[in-house]
Protein backbone atom coordinates (compact mmCIF):
# COMPACT_ATOMS: atom_id res chain seq x y z
CA UNK A 1 0.00 0.00 0.00
CA UNK A 2 2.92 2.36 0.60
CA UNK A 3 3.49 2.74 -3.14
CA UNK A 4 -0.09 3.98 -3.70
CA UNK A 5 -0.93 7.67 -3.54
CA UNK A 6 -2.66 8.84 -0.36
CA UNK A 7 -5.88 10.79 -0.74
CA UNK A 8 -6.29 12.94 2.39
CA UNK A 9 -9.99 13.06 3.27
CA UNK A 10 -9.76 14.93 6.59
CA UNK A 11 -6.71 17.00 7.53
CA UNK A 12 -5.15 17.27 10.98
CA UNK A 13 -6.37 20.89 11.22
CA UNK A 14 -9.95 19.88 10.38
CA UNK A 15 -9.80 17.14 13.02
CA UNK A 16 -8.37 19.48 15.66
CA UNK A 17 -11.00 22.16 15.00
CA UNK A 18 -13.91 19.74 15.11
CA UNK A 19 -12.69 18.03 18.29
CA UNK A 20 -12.40 21.41 20.01
CA UNK A 21 -16.04 22.16 19.06
CA UNK A 22 -17.21 18.72 20.13
CA UNK A 23 -15.38 18.97 23.47
CA UNK A 24 -17.19 22.22 24.23
CA UNK A 25 -20.54 20.68 23.27
CA UNK A 26 -19.96 17.58 25.42
CA UNK A 27 -18.80 19.75 28.34
CA UNK A 28 -22.02 21.75 28.16
CA UNK A 29 -24.23 18.66 27.82
CA UNK A 30 -22.57 16.81 30.72
CA UNK A 31 -22.23 19.74 33.10
CA UNK A 32 -23.29 18.52 36.54
CA UNK A 33 -23.40 14.89 35.44
CA UNK A 34 -21.24 11.92 36.38
CA UNK A 35 -19.34 11.46 33.09
CA UNK A 36 -17.54 8.23 32.27
CA UNK A 37 -15.72 8.11 28.93
CA UNK A 38 -15.49 4.54 27.63
CA UNK A 39 -12.89 4.41 24.88
CA UNK A 40 -13.01 1.42 22.55
CA UNK A 41 -9.50 0.22 21.88
CA UNK A 42 -7.47 0.20 19.81
CA UNK A 43 -8.82 2.49 17.14
CA UNK A 44 -10.13 5.28 19.33
CA UNK A 45 -7.14 5.88 21.61
CA UNK A 46 -5.80 8.87 19.67
CA UNK A 47 -9.24 10.43 19.22
CA UNK A 48 -10.12 9.85 22.88
CA UNK A 49 -6.88 11.44 24.11
CA UNK A 50 -7.47 14.55 22.02
CA UNK A 51 -11.18 14.71 22.89
CA UNK A 52 -10.85 14.41 26.67
CA UNK A 53 -8.32 17.25 26.70
CA UNK A 54 -11.12 19.45 25.31
CA UNK A 55 -13.72 18.35 27.89
CA UNK A 56 -13.85 20.68 30.88
CA UNK A 57 -16.16 18.75 33.24
CA UNK A 58 -14.87 16.11 35.70
CA UNK A 59 -14.41 12.91 33.73
CA UNK A 60 -13.54 9.33 34.57
CA UNK A 61 -11.97 7.37 31.70
CA UNK A 62 -11.92 3.64 31.03
CA UNK A 63 -11.01 1.43 28.11
CA UNK A 64 -12.64 -1.61 26.58
CA UNK A 65 -11.32 -3.78 23.79
CA UNK A 66 -13.67 -5.47 21.37
CA UNK A 67 -12.97 -7.29 18.16
CA UNK A 68 -15.04 -7.57 15.01
CA UNK A 69 -12.55 -6.87 12.21
CA UNK A 70 -9.33 -8.76 12.82
CA UNK A 71 -7.07 -7.66 9.96
CA UNK A 72 -9.86 -7.37 7.40
CA UNK A 73 -11.36 -4.29 5.79
CA UNK A 74 -14.90 -5.32 6.76
CA UNK A 75 -16.52 -6.38 10.01
CA UNK A 76 -17.11 -10.11 10.44
CA UNK A 77 -20.53 -9.30 11.92
CA UNK A 78 -20.00 -10.55 15.47
CA UNK A 79 -18.47 -8.75 18.44
CA UNK A 80 -16.14 -10.31 20.99
CA UNK A 81 -15.10 -8.66 24.25
CA UNK A 82 -11.32 -8.92 24.51
CA UNK A 83 -10.98 -6.70 27.62
CA UNK A 84 -14.12 -5.63 29.46
CA UNK A 85 -14.88 -2.30 31.15
CA UNK A 86 -12.43 -2.08 34.07
CA UNK A 87 -14.68 -0.08 36.41
CA UNK A 88 -18.10 -0.26 37.98
CA UNK A 89 -20.11 2.10 35.76
CA UNK A 90 -23.37 1.81 37.67
CA UNK A 91 -24.93 5.27 37.94
CA UNK A 92 -22.48 6.91 35.54
CA UNK A 93 -23.43 8.80 32.40
CA UNK A 94 -21.39 6.78 29.93
CA UNK A 95 -20.10 8.25 26.68
CA UNK A 96 -18.73 5.53 24.40
CA UNK A 97 -15.96 6.88 22.19
CA UNK A 98 -14.95 5.03 19.03
CA UNK A 99 -13.04 5.84 15.87
CA UNK A 100 -15.77 4.88 13.39
CA UNK A 101 -19.31 3.57 13.14
CA UNK A 102 -20.04 1.74 9.92
CA UNK A 103 -22.27 -1.32 10.34
CA UNK A 104 -23.12 -0.16 13.86
CA UNK A 105 -22.89 -3.70 15.21
CA UNK A 106 -20.04 -2.99 17.64
CA UNK A 107 -21.51 0.27 18.95
CA UNK A 108 -24.94 -1.32 19.40
CA UNK A 109 -23.35 -4.21 21.31
CA UNK A 110 -21.32 -1.93 23.60
CA UNK A 111 -24.29 0.37 24.29
CA UNK A 112 -26.38 -2.66 25.35
CA UNK A 113 -23.49 -3.97 27.44
CA UNK A 114 -23.03 -0.64 29.27
CA UNK A 115 -26.77 -0.39 29.95
CA UNK A 116 -26.77 -3.94 31.35
CA UNK A 117 -24.08 -2.86 33.83
CA UNK A 118 -26.32 -0.13 35.26
CA UNK A 119 -25.17 3.02 33.49
CA UNK A 120 -27.50 5.97 34.21
CA UNK A 121 -27.32 6.93 30.53
CA UNK A 122 -25.35 5.79 27.50
CA UNK A 123 -24.48 7.84 24.43
CA UNK A 124 -22.01 7.42 21.58
CA UNK A 125 -19.31 9.70 20.21
CA UNK A 126 -17.38 8.86 17.06
CA UNK A 127 -14.73 10.44 14.90
CA UNK A 128 -16.27 9.06 11.70
CA UNK A 129 -19.74 7.92 10.73
CA UNK A 130 -20.25 5.80 7.63
CA UNK A 131 -24.08 5.54 7.46
CA UNK A 132 -24.18 3.81 4.06
CA UNK A 133 -22.82 0.64 5.71
CA UNK A 134 -25.29 0.51 8.61
CA UNK A 135 -26.74 -2.90 9.47
CA UNK A 136 -28.42 -1.89 12.74
CA UNK A 137 -30.56 1.16 13.48
CA UNK A 138 -28.10 3.39 15.28
CA UNK A 139 -27.01 7.01 14.88
CA UNK A 140 -24.09 8.41 16.87
CA UNK A 141 -25.07 11.05 19.42
CA UNK A 142 -21.86 12.98 18.70
CA UNK A 143 -19.90 12.78 15.46
CA UNK A 144 -16.97 14.67 14.03
CA UNK A 145 -17.35 13.74 10.36
CA UNK A 146 -19.70 11.75 8.16
CA UNK A 147 -17.91 9.98 5.31
CA UNK A 148 -18.91 7.92 2.27
CA UNK A 149 -18.38 4.17 2.07
CA UNK A 150 -14.59 4.20 1.70
CA UNK A 151 -11.94 2.18 3.51
CA UNK A 152 -10.02 4.80 5.50
CA UNK A 153 -6.98 4.78 7.73
CA UNK A 154 -4.99 7.20 9.87
CA UNK A 155 -5.67 9.03 13.12
CA UNK A 156 -6.13 5.77 15.01
CA UNK A 157 -7.69 3.75 12.19
CA UNK A 158 -5.48 0.95 10.98
CA UNK A 159 -4.74 -1.34 8.12
CA UNK A 160 -3.01 -4.53 9.28
CA UNK A 161 -2.10 -2.83 12.59
CA UNK A 162 -0.30 0.01 10.79
CA UNK A 163 -1.05 3.65 9.95
CA UNK A 164 -2.73 4.50 13.28
CA UNK A 165 -0.03 7.11 13.90
CA UNK A 166 -0.79 9.16 10.77
CA UNK A 167 -2.27 12.52 11.97
CA UNK A 168 -5.00 12.70 9.29
CA UNK A 169 -7.61 10.41 7.73
CA UNK A 170 -6.92 9.10 4.22
CA UNK A 171 -7.60 6.38 1.73
CA UNK A 172 -5.49 5.14 -1.16
CA UNK A 173 -6.13 6.15 -4.72
CA UNK A 174 -6.21 3.31 -7.25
Amino acid sequence: MDNKKRNILISKNQIDERIEQLGAEISKDYDGKNLYILSLLRGSFIYTADLVRQITVPTKIGFMTTSSYGHDEQSCGSVNIVNDIPDNIEGFDVLIVDDIVDTGITMDFVISHAKSLGAASVKSCVLLDKPERRKVDIKPDYCCFEIPDLFVVGYGLNYGDYYRNIPYVFNWED
